[in-house]
């Protein structure tokens, strides 16, 4: 009988167990394979770097990425997006002391949110955002993103937009033209009032600043600041943060253009 690489067996009982469960902690891994941490760790480190998992900000947690060969892997976009960002978002959460979400586009001025630094216990809002498609038109993250493709003169993603309406963007198409242009001319997009998205789960309504990031003249995402509403006004944090802000969505940008 041909022997077994234990190598690659260790690696494949890893990637079944993300898939059959979901995003995974390294403990969870770790009781479910019966592998020391600092095996899994070294396993886990050459998954990412064949883009067969990532790696979320947030909590550590591994999930498919979008080389595993599964039509359940992250886009190609999202997932390069993801691995130029993560060191970036973790940075400016920590220098800011705010939650900071990514989104990628999806098409048809929508996007996605692909990462997160988001922790309950320290910013207070919900964290678990992965995954949800942020509101086109009453998301910070949605306006900004469509004040990316306007920038780049992407007008069929929006003209794509208004032909595939939604309720919710049939009553703020009267309104979006006047939203657009007053987030281009203070350099952030915001929240709408009283907007919930996912909150409502748990947590304190959120507020939220978010800009386009851009790579070369492509609009290809969106980055935000997120916080407990309560806490801070939106003004005070554009003050505080903004340059920061759009300095990181611009080094992004360029990092994904340089991508390989």
């Amino acid at each position: 009988m041909t022997k077994l690489n234990r190598s690659i067996e260790r690696g494949l009982m890893v990637l079944e167990v993300v898939h059959r469960s979901g995003a995974s902690s390294l403990a969870f891994l770790a009781a479910q394979t019966d592998l020391p941490k600092p095996t899994l760790l070294r396993i886990c480190a050459t998954l990412e770097n064949r883009r067969w998992l990532i790696r979320r900000s947030s909590d550590g947690f591994y999930q498919l990425g979008s080389g595993f060969p599964h039509s359940g892997g992250m886009p190609e976009l999202a997932d390069r997006l993801v691995a130029v960002a993560k060191e970036e978002i973790v940075r400016l959460s920590a220098e800011t002391g705010l939650g900071v979400d990514l989104a990628a586009a999806i098409g048809e001025g929508r996007i996605e949110i692909v990462d997160t630094t988001r922790v309950f216990k320290k910013h207070g809002v919900y964290p678990d955002t992965v995954g949800f498609r942020p509101s086109p038109t009453v998301s910070a993250l949605g306006v900004a993103f469509l004040m990316g493709l306007v920038e780049t003169g992407n007008f069929e993603a929006l003209q794509r937009m208004e032909k595939n309406q939604t309720r919710e963007i049939t009553s703020a198409l009267p309104k979006l033209s006047k939203i657009l242009t007053e987030g281009r001319k203070r350099g952030f997009a915001i929240r709408a009032h009283g907007h919930w998205g996912r909150a409502v789960d748990y947590g304190e309504l959120p507020s939220a600043i978010a800009v386009p990031v851009i790579s070369g003249s492509e609009a290809i995402g969106a980055l935000n600041l997120v916080w407990n509403a309560s806490d801070q006004s939106v003004e005070a944090v554009a003050k505080a943060h903004l340059t920061r802000l759009q300095s990181t969505a611009k080094r992004i940008g360029q990092s994904y253009d340089a991508f390989t």
